[in-house]
């Protein structure tokens, strides 16, 4: 952000405009819980935004933080580190009069002894790492246009806290899911006052849904976006996933992202569309980098799948990054084993779908609805580029040295070696990320039944 845009008059008359008093500052984690503080502008204004400690950034899911990340990766005495306000997603919080909310970067740097060098706060970011991407794309001609498919169950808790059912769509209401009726019209009409309001909401925060369905599980829905460019999208993403956890909360159900609540059913995927753009005066006759006029997907198409082949397996832990995320691979309904690729077939993990030859694109099918929405467009858009700057085609079918890890430990174990997704994402990244998963993994193991004690008992709320 420039310092003209980041100043205390500019962020004065940002809350002005909204006509707000209180301002919320966002910070999206490694699981893409928001975290953050409320503070009056005036407080806001005098601060740029807000300082909270670097703490933050090392924390699981269940709010535990590995004491060895401390001094090796981060300040050991949880020093302070600036929260800086992104202007361009200041909004209106929705149902709450005189308040906004916006999105920030963290910005700090301190002695990491692990690494033997100063780091600056960004390099833990996932929206920082997806801004360093974007700018690669830039530095290279191109731009991107992504659009998601985000799955999300609807459940309540069993009365004995021992497993999640169907959600009645309001309390009290003697309707209930009893099989998978997916496509219904009927059962997705019942819960339309809390999709009427999500709409609204979703509206006000700038995130630009374009539809809903039935999915194909027990009690699952489907939400579509409107094609944008790919920072935009995973911020709407990230407010996406909370806005709907609150208003479901509200009206009496759980909105939930888990990755595999019910064994015997398909898990919950969040599957990206990508498509890249030339610029400038290269784009003058034909933008679409990805298809010939006339239809025909481009050499440049199967270089970004290559891409993808060739480095996603050292990535999975950032596509399924939970024990149970691994659940959903393993116990397979179209989650694909491989990192292979076909023409409109939803097995493969990137499919090219039928399309217009303005809208040839392909589709990232292996991120859960657990996944951090920043890192996988991030992971997305950098392998593709790598295989663009390679210009090597992609191996067809199944191939032993695409094939994807199992299970969260070999993940994390692939990922951490891989020097390549370093250079590409963020080395810091990579070694706190690993870190915090590793702690959450053996958090679960000392549970005497991982799935129930661990995965239910906290994904459920909070992946």
């Amino acid at each position: 952000m420039s310092s003209t845009k980041y100043s205390p008059q500019n962020l004065a008359a940002a809350a002005q405009k909204l006509g707000a008093h209180v301002v919320e500052c966002v910070l999206a984690d490694f699981t893409s819980l928001a975290r953050g503080k409320r503070l009056s502008v005036e407080e806001w204004v005098s601060q740029l935004g807000c300082k909270l400690p670097t703490v933050l950034l090392g924390m699981s899911v269940t709010g535990g933080s590995p004491a060895q990340v401390f001094g090796a990766l981060l300040p050991k005495a949880y020093a302070d580190m600036q929260l800086v306000p992104d202007l361009d997603t200041l909004v209106p919080r929705p149902g709450r009069p005189g308040e906004a909310t916006v999105l920030c970067d963290p910005s700090a740097s301190w002695w990491a002894q692990a690494l033997g060098r100063e780091v600056d706060a960004s390099e833990f970011s996932p929206r920082a790492i997806l801004k360093k991407v974007l700018k690669a794309y830039e530095a290279q001609g191109l731009t991107a246009k992504v659009a998601p498919e985000l799955e999300v169950f609807f459940l309540q808790r069993e009365p004995n806290g021992n497993g999640v059912t169907s959600a009645r769509a309001q309390p009290g209401s003697p309707a209930r899911e009893s099989s998978c009726e997916q496509y219904s019209l009927e059962r997705a009409t019942q819960f339309e006052p809390f999709f009427d309001e999500l709409y609204a909401a979703s509206e006000v925060c700038g995130i630009p849904l374009s539809g809903h369905l039935h999915e194909a599980a027990f009690s699952q829905f489907e939400v579509n976006f409107q094609p944008a460019a790919p920072l935009q999208q995973a911020d709407a993403v990230f407010r996406f996933k909370r806005l709907a956890r609150e208003m479901a909360a509200r009206h009496g159900f759980l909105a939930s992202f888990v990755a595999k609540p019910f064994l015997d059913q398909p898990g919950t995927g969040m599957h990206w569309h990508f498509s890249v753009q030339k610029t400038g005066t290269a784009a003058s006759s034909w933008p679409h980098l990805f298809a010939t006029p006339d239809g025909k997907p481009s050499p440049e198409l199967m270089y970004f799948i290559a891409g993808l082949q060739a480095h996603t397996p050292a990535a999975m832990a950032l596509f399924a990054p939970f024990d149970m995320s691994f659940d959903r691979i393993t116990l397979s309904d179209s989650s694909p084993t491989h990192a292979d690729w076909a023409l409109d077939d939803r097995h493969a993990a990137f499919r090219i779908p039928a399309s217009s030859p303005q809208a040839v694109r392909v589709e990232n099918r292996l991120p859960g609805g657990d996944a951090n929405p920043y890192l996988t467009v991030a992971a997305t858009l950098a392998f593709g580029l790598a295989g663009l700057q390679v210009g090597h085609l992609p191996l067809e079918g199944k191939h032993d040295s695409t094939v994807l890890p199992r299970n969260l430990p070999d993940a994390l174990n692939a990922l951490e070696r891989s020097q390549a997704v370093r250079d590409m994402l963020s080395s810091p990244m990579v070694d706190l990320f690993v870190a915090l998963k590793r702690n959450e993994h053996q958090e679960r193991q000392a549970c005497a039944n991982p799935r129930q004690d661990w995965d239910m008992k906290h994904l459920i709320e909070l992946s």
